[in-house]
């Protein structure tokens, strides 16, 4: 499924970044922080597409906010509390000039959301896969 599979592409990714390197390198920092941004927004997507196949209510249209929701409420999100801070760190990202919020922002990226992340993209594979036998 290519929602999917861009989504753990750009996960990838940032699994891949050196957060050592992020430490004194400001164009690096950037990059994280876009690199999370785009993660973010293909995870949600990817998640509104695993749960389309489900033929889960109310996943045909939403908001970001709307589809976590609902996959939290369906099981497909395990941490409700980390995803809502997820979203709103990448709706004010673009916003963060101050050293210290983006030293937090590239923690909470380490530390929280790229866990978050590997979760639920082994979730999703999860439930592609079972979606799909059902068609077999």
């Amino acid at each position: 499924m290519k929602k999917l599979d861009n989504f753990t592409n750009c996960l990838d990714v940032l699994k891949g970044a050196d957060f050592k390197l992020a430490e004194n390198n400001d164009i690096y920092r950037t990059g994280i922080i876009g690199q999370f941004n785009l993660t973010f927004e293909l995870s949600w997507k990817a998640l509104q597409a695993v749960l389309r196949i489900h033929g889960a209510e109310g996943a045909e249209t939403g908001s970001p906010r709307e589809i976590l929701q609902l996959g939290y409420k369906l099981g497909f999100v395990d941490d409700s509390a980390v995803w809502l801070l997820m979203l709103k760190k990448r709706n004010t990202s673009v916003h963060v000039y101050d050293e210290d919020e983006i030293d937090e922002m590239i923690a909470l990226i380490r530390d929280s959301f790229i866990p978050a992340f590997v979760v639920l993209e082994k979730t999703l594979r999860a439930k592609f896969d079972e979606a799909e036998g059902e068609w077999e």
